[in-house]
């Protein structure tokens, strides 16, 4: 499901790759050639009950010789699973010993921990940290240098402060990333909330920085950082929780009056009233979007917020100033690349990123026809706006990279070409599908983990 560019093919009991002129990558001598979850252009091999990785050239990156590999998860927005490295298993008479192989092929670790976890929460890609177990007692590696001994009975990293919580014969306490202990282990319980280490024992709970000196801090305030420097979340738990702003200088910015508040962007944050909705006010607290809302939620790499009522169904779209662009019921919003697309059985509408309105004609400037409604009824037309294809339809898509865009017709779905024809008529009951895609008369069935295949069965 990850490999698009190669195939397997089967020859006398082997398996090998081809490329799709045909053309041999590498000779059938594998027992089992599989896609290796995350890694694009990678593939995972099995010979003589042993299990090695390739890339989609025949290049052997790790040598065959382990009864498991698995990706270790390590991802970034950046450059997604390429650093990522590989968890490696082999069986031995003492039971399962886990090793590490980094996203080059390089053996970091030989194969003899009990359990072995990269901490993908540190962002990276030159270092690899990683907790380790032998023989039940746990410790921390950076690349092949042991940060931390195996002496604890349990390692939690927290990626907020970028700190460490040990535990030794039931007792707790913090070390950092360079593996120096920075609060003792001595307390029976350690809570980390926003950017405070809370160290609690028998005489009390002392609260500290995440660099391990003592705060001047009431125990009933919390710290969170925010992704703007300029704003900090305090939470007051003093005469019930309460949410406020403060700067960077810790003077107050927005007072304690709310149940809840989270950054959104710029000088926005997302607030909760004592009835549970929720709406946005700015950095001098005054309402930019009236607190009524069930949902609010940043669509993810634009500057566009989504708004949804459960009551109506409604879902709202607002730009980088807090201006209402659309409103649209029983909506599903997508981002695909440079724009959002928000659509549901009779409408779709685009925007790019920071909440401009687009057409369908800039979405798909190179496709030939282009969906267009009149009188509740969809048909296409070209660029010059001229009907190709009347409006006939009760719903339609736009045209596929294969040349194909499927019609709806009496709760049933058909696919057209570029011609204007129509290569299937509407024939198909196709439920769970909002919008099918179609390659001539098949139509595509996604089915668990992003995989998918195309039918044409009724």
């Amino acid at each position: 499901m990850y490999e698009k560019s190669v195939l397997k093919y089967y020859e006398n009991g082997k398996y090998g790759l081809i490329d799709f002129l045909g053309k041999q990558i590498t000779k059938p001598i594998y027992d089992e050639i599989d896609s290796l979850s995350y890694k694009e252009g990678e593939l995972l091999i099995k010979q003589n009950d042993k299990y090695g990785v390739i890339n989609i050239k025949g290049k052997i990156i790790v040598n065959i010789e382990y009864n498991q590999i698995s990706v270790d998860g390590y991802y970034t927005d950046e450059n997604q699973y390429k650093y990522a490295g590989y968890i490696v298993l082999n069986k031995t008479q003492e039971g399962y010993r886990y090793g590490y192989i980094n996203n080059k092929g390089k053996v970091i670790l030989e194969t003899q921990y009990n359990e072995l976890s990269r901490i993908d929460d540190i962002e990276d890609n030159d270092n690899v940290y990683l907790i380790g177990a032998k023989n039940g007692q746990y410790g921390v590696i950076k690349n092949k240098k042991d940060l931390i001994p195996n002496e604890y009975q349990s390692i939690r990293y927290d990626s907020t402060n970028h700190v460490l919580v040990v535990e030794k014969s039931k007792k707790y306490g913090i070390s950092n990333l360079e593996g120096k202990l920075i609060v003792p282990v001595e307390y029976d319980q350690i809570d980390i909330t926003g950017i405070y280490l809370y160290a609690q024992n028998n005489q009390g709970i002392t609260v500290y920085n995440n660099n391990g000196t003592e705060a001047n801090i009431d125990t009933s305030i919390a710290i969170l950082n925010t992704s703007n420097d300029k704003y900090r979340i305090r939470i007051n738990s003093q005469n019930g929780t309460k949410y406020g702003v403060i700067g960077s200088d810790g003077k107050q910015i927005i007072k304690e009056n709310y149940n809840y508040i989270e950054y959104l962007f710029d000088d926005y944050f997302i607030v909760s009233s004592d009835n549970g909705k929720l709406g946005i006010i700015d950095n001098k607290e005054n309402t930019k979007v009236e607190i009524k809302y069930d949902s609010i939620q940043k669509i993810y790499g634009t500057s566009v917020t989504q708004f949804i009522e459960n009551l109506s169904n409604t879902i709202k779209l607002y730009d980088k100033d807090m201006k209402n662009i659309c409103e649209m019921v029983n909506a599903t919003v997508e981002t695909k690349g440079d724009y959002i697309r928000i659509y549901n059985e009779t409408e779709t509408r685009y925007f790019n990123k920071d909440g401009k309105e687009l057409k369908n004609t800039d979405i798909y400037s190179n496709n030939k026809l282009f969906s267009k409604i009149q009188d509740n009824k969809w048909g296409f037309v070209d660029k010059e706006g001229n009907i190709i294809v009347n409006y006939k339809y009760d719903k339609v898509t736009e045209f596929n990279e294969y040349g194909f865009a499927a019609i709806k017709k009496d709760g049933k779905w058909g696919a057209i070409n570029e011609q204007g024809q129509e290569v299937v008529e509407p024939i198909y009951e196709l439920k769970e599908e909002l919008e099918p895609d179609f390659i001539g008369k098949y139509y595509q069935v996604k089915y668990g983990f992003g995989e998918f295949y195309y039918t044409d069965a009724k």
